[in-house]
């Protein structure tokens, strides 16, 4: 599985917090100089690269002197503006000693989940690459709030390749990759090589959270995998110290842990639908209608649905959950959660009279909605 590395033509390459900014200690410009080589040469072998890079809050700590990362979210903020000056200009001297120019690219979860921003964003990102460009981006830690953030870089790294239909994610982490147990307590721990992305068991092995510099630690990586498969990428998730880690990958070495993706790309508007992190609410449904979806390729109607929870307009994202409440699909709902309540449960031929007027005879159009 080295050679899907090897043969991608499009990278997208995480980098995290420990390993930009020295665990804390400040950028370590060193390593930066050595990424910016190595993607320099990828770029001469005719790779595309994108570069989505963590520390502009550990940065800023450094920089204000803090030793311990706020929970306030405007002194994270405030971390942020500070720190992503000093972490821009570090890429853009490091990448211009080799000839390259660079664009910053602050994204948050709106910009993802509103559909012409979207579409934005990937027209951008892709006429960058198309100039030989080499985009660095960051989750816009300055505006975001609680409610919008990813959260951790490694699911921004998972949009980000579903954005530009990368073949591959390289996750540069301080760790060799993810082992079967966590290495920091069990001596005998192996290392995962390759497996499946999404397979239930890795999510066991990954455990909890990373360090007090990130917002992720190995879980988040192998669940960015999982959503990084569904454009048919492949995950790498390796150190970020080995020695010319990307060229080796490049060249098919084994290092670190591949998850494969094992399923044909969605098309592009059902990535857009997968990639949406907040939800406006959801619809319960019962045993049919969860059938119908998973194997006749249906549309949801509201006959099928017997609970909806929160509160949504007309066009909003929803999930769509089984009797157990574990999400089978999502789409765009043609009724606001208040008509679907009124009309759940009913034939499609009843909406007009029960609603006044009918927009159409499914709750969502096997058009609109991706299975998960």
């Amino acid at each position: 599985m080295s050679r899907a590395i090897a043969d991608a033509g499009t990278l997208v390459i995480k980098v995290g917090s420990t390993l930009v900014t020295n665990e804390g200690r400040g950028l370590d410009t060193a390593a930066i100089a050595r990424w910016a080589a190595q993607i320099a040469r990828l770029r001469s072998l005719g790779k595309r690269c994108v570069l989505v890079s963590s520390g502009a809050i550990a940065e800023g700590m450094q920089r204000l002197g803090w030793t311990k990362r706020p929970s306030a979210i405007h002194e994270q903020q405030a971390a942020a503006a500070v720190g992503q000056m000093g972490l821009v200009q570090a890429y853009e001297s490091c990448f211009r000693e080799h000839g390259l120019a660079t664009a910053q690219v602050l994204l948050t979860h709106a910009d993802m989940a509103d559909r012409e921003r979207y579409l934005n964003a990937r027209s951008t990102l892709r006429t960058l690459l198309e100039l030989g460009v080499i985009p660095v981006i960051n989750e816009n830690d300055t505006v975001v709030t609680d409610e919008i953030r990813f959260g951790d870089n490694d699911t921004l790294g998972a949009l980000v390749t579903n954005l530009v239909e990368a073949d591959a994610l390289v996750i540069l982490t301080d760790q060799a990759g993810l082992y079967d147990a966590d290495p920091r307590r069990n001596p005998s721990a192996r290392l995962i090589g390759a497996a499946q992305a999404g397979e239930p068991r890795l999510e066991a092995m990954a455990g909890g959270a990373g360090s007090d510099l990130s917002k992720g630690g190995m879980i988040t990586k192998v669940l960015a995998a999982k959503r990084a498969a569904r454009s048919g990428a492949h995950t790498v998730i390796a150190s970020g110290r080995e020695p010319d880690v990307l060229l080796r990958l490049v060249r098919g070495e084994a290092l670190g842990t591949v998850l494969r993706a094992g399923t044909m790309p969605l098309a592009a508007r059902k990535q857009w639908l997968a990639d949406h992190l907040n939800l406006g609410g959801r619809v319960t449904l019962d045993a049919g209608a969860v059938k119908a979806l998973l194997s006749g390729g249906k549309s949801l109607l509201p006959i099928g649905v017997r609970e909806v929870s929160g509160e949504f307009d007309r066009g909003a994202v929803v999930a769509c959950v089984d009797p157990s409440g574990r999400e089978v699909a999502r789409g765009l709902a043609n009724y606001s959660a208040a008509e679907t309540r009124l009309i759940m449960g009913r034939p499609s031929g009843e909406i007009e009279s029960i609603l006044g007027y009918v927009d159409e005879p499914e709750l969502i159009h096997r058009d609109n909605l991706v299975l998960l």
